[in-house]
Order: C-alpha cells, then sequence, then structure tokens
C-alpha cells in the first residue's frame, strides 16, 4: 500500500515506514497530516485524485531536522572588478510516515 502525497511544491511516494525529507514544515516536531493524498493504491486498485482523493490521510512524525547541500550563486562583470558570490542551503524536515488512512 503506498500514496502520492504533495507537500511544499513537491510530490513523493510514500508508504509506511519510509522516512523523507520534505521543506521545512511549521512543526517543529510531533505528529504532521499531510491531506493533499494525489494517489492512493491500496494493493489491488489505484485511487486517482482530482485533484485529491477524498477520506484519505496520510499520518507522520517529524524526526528532525536537516540541511540540504550549498547553492552557490555567482556573478561578476567583466573587466570591472565586480564579483558577489552567495550560497544558500534549503531546511529540510524529516518525516517518518507512520500510517496510511483510506475511508
Amino acid at each position: 500500500m503506498y500514496a502520492i502525497i504533495h507537500t511544499g511544491g513537491k510530490q513523493y511516494r510514500v508508504e509506511k515506514g519510509d522516512v523523507i525529507e520534505v521543506e521545512l514544515l511549521e512543526a517543529e516536531s510531533g505528529t504532521v497530516e499531510f491531506n493533499e493524498v494525489l494517489l492512493f493504491n491500496d494493493g489491488k486498485m489505484a485511487h486517482v485524485g482530482t485533484p485529491h482523493v477524498a477520506k484519505c490521510l496520510v499520518k507522520g512524525e517529524v524526526v528532525g531536522d536537516t540541511k540540504g547541500p550549498k547553492v552557490v550563486s555567482f556573478k561578476y562583470k567583466r573587466r570591472k572588478n565586480y564579483r558577489r558570490k552567495v550560497g544558500h542551503r534549503q531546511k529540510y524536515a524529516v518525516v517518518k510516515i507512520t500510517d496510511i488512512e483510506a475511508k
């Protein structure tokens, strides 16, 4: 049994027990619920939402947080001694999927 959820502008294929990194959530720790389920497969049949599957919920537990790799942006103007270097590391929340509920 698996589901495809939408959070943080991205889609994730999750099963019970999976650990995923999603865009940083408002909940620092504890349980979170993902109600934007795009597809739910119970092993026999796939239920596709338009755009979301009704009465389907994915529950997870926030384990911690982490940072992604550093992305460096560099711009310059030739012959003018103008250089700007900026780095960015995106913050992610580590979520363990505890349950997939469908009614």
